[in-house]
C-alpha cells in the first residue's frame, strides 16, 4: 500500500503546490512510483505546474461517478515515467463544497491507488475538507514562509488539525462523541478536559492520540533577512498542541522558482542546480528517511 503524504498550509500564497509538485518529481526521480493528487478543491492548479494544461479527466469525474476509481484518473506525465497526477477540481460550487459522504468515498478510494508514494496537495486554510484530507495521510507536511502571518496561520492550522484528530478518534464511542461534538473548541487543552469529564479513559486516549500526531514543516522563501525561530515554534507546538514538529527543510528565496512556474515545469527539472532545487532535493531525502523510519517501526 502506498505511503500517503499530505501537504497543506495555514494560508494561501506560500508556495504549497509548487513544493508538492517538486517533491513528487524528486521522489519519482529516486525510483518511487509517485502519484501527485490535487485535493485543493475550489482552487486546483497542480496540473499546470507539471505541464498538463488541459487534463481530459479530473477529480470532478470521480466525484460525479463518471469514473469509479481514483487510479483511473492518474495521468502519466512526460517529465518522468514514474510520475502520474490526479488533476483536481474546482469548476463548480458542488464539487468545491462536496457533502460528507462524497468526501468519505474519496478518502477511502486512496487505498486503491497503485503507487509507492502519493503526494496530496491540499487546499490552504483550515476548512473541514482541508483538515480531513490533511489527517487522512500517513505523513503530514505543512508549508509556511517566514512571514509572521504565515507562521501564525501555521500554528492555528496545526492546532485545529490536532483538535480535529482527537475528535475523530471518538466517533465510534457514541456517548463520548456526542459529549465532545456539541460544542466549539479554541484549544487542545479544552478538548482534553471535556474528554476526561465525559469518560474515565477519555483524556488518556486523547493524549495518546496527540503524541502520535507529529507533523513536519517545510519553510519556503527563506532568506538571510527572513528566518524563523524553529526551536521556539517547536516548543510552542509541543506545549499547546502536544505533538512534535519536525523541520524537513528550508527552501531559499530563488528567482528560479518563479521562472520554473512560468515554464510549467518543476524547478528541480527546470534549474536542477539552483539553490531552491538543491534544497528541495535535500527535503525529499529527509522525507524518504521519515517514510523509512515509520515503515521500520510499523514492521
Amino acid at each position: 500500500m502506498a505511503h500517503v503524504i499530505s501537504v497543506a498550509s495555514g494560508k494561501g500564497g506560500v508556495g504549497k503546490s509548487v513544493v508538492s509538485a517538486n517533491l513528487a518529481l524528486v521522489l519519482a526521480q529516486k525510483g518511487k512510483r509517485v502519484v501527485l493528487a490535487d485535493l485543493d478543491v475550489g482552487g486546483a492548479d497542480a496540473h499546470i505546474l507539471v505541464g498538463l494544461l488541459n487534463p481530459p479527466l479530473t477529480l470532478t469525474d470521480f466525484l460525479n461517478h463518471r469514473v469509479s476509481q481514483l487510479d483511473d484518473l492518474a495521468h502519466p506525465l512526460p517529465i518522468h515515467q514514474n510520475l502520474r497526477i490526479i488533476p483536481g477540481t474546482g469548476d463548480t460550487l458542488a464539487t468545491a463544497n462536496m457533502p460528507y459522504s462524497q468526501k468519505k468515498r474519496l478518502i477511502r478510494n486512496f487505498q486503491d491507488i497503485h503507487a509507492d508514494v502519493i503526494v496530496v496537495d491540499i487546499g490552504a486554510g483550515a476548512s473541514y475538507h482541508a483538515l480531513d484530507f490533511f489527517l487522512m495521510a500517513d505523513h503530514h507536511v505543512a508549508v509556511a514562509t517566514p512571514d509572521p502571518t504565515s507562521i501564525l496561520d501555521l500554528y492555528r492550522f496545526i492546532k485545529l488539525a490536532a483538535i480535529r484528530r482527537v475528535l475523530s478518534m471518538f466517533v465510534m464511542r457514541e456517548v463520548m462523541a456526542e459529549g465532545l461534538s456539541n460544542r466549539d473548541y479554541i484549544s487542545v487543552e479544552e478538548v482534553l478536559d471535556v474528554a476526561g469529564k465525559t469518560d474515565e479513559s477519555g483524556r488518556t486516549i486523547a493524549e495518546t492520540t496527540l503524541r502520535a500526531f507529529q507533523p513536519s514543516l517545510i519553510l519556503n522563501r527563506v532568506s538571510g533577512r527572513a528566518r524563523v525561530n524553529v526551536s521556539q515554534l517547536k516548543k510552542l507546538l509541543k506545549e499547546y498542541v502536544g505533538g512534535d514538529l519536525t523541520l524537513l527543510g528550508e527552501v531559499p528565496e530563488d528567482p528560479a522558482m518563479e521562472q520554473a512556474v512560468r515554464a510549467y515545469v518543476p524547478v528541480v527539472q527546470h534549474a536542477p542546480d539552483s539553490p531552491a532545487a538543491v534544497a528541495l532535493k535535500k527535503t525529499a531525502d529527509m522525507l524518504l528517511q521519515l517514510i523509512g523510519s515509520t515503515s521500520s517501526q510499523a514492521a
